[in-house]
């Protein structure tokens, strides 16, 4: 089993307390473990966010709907997600 470094959210100090409250805002009183792997790195956490936002949220986003299923379909095939 590989070692990821994780920060549990009732670890979570400053900065990354906030992000866990507002994760846990955005999905239901749960932080998804993508949220705990990315809280380890700070600078990490900002570029995805960033890219996710360039990607997915802004009105002239460069994927259509379509095209962001099919990411999510593919990136969840490769990390061997549940079907």
């Amino acid at each position: 089993m590989a070692r990821i470094l994780t920060v549990p959210p009732e670890r979570a100090r400053g900065l990354r307390r906030l992000a866990v409250w507002l994760a846990r805002r955005r999905y239901g009183g749960v932080v998804p473990g993508i949220m705990q792997v990315l809280l380890a790195d700070p600078a990490l956490t900002a570029r995805t966010f960033w890219l996710y936002g360039y990607l997915h949220d802004r009105k002239g986003s460069p994927l259509t709907p379509l095209q962001r299923e099919m990411v999510a379909t593919v990136v969840n095939g490769t990390i061997g997600g549940a079907p």
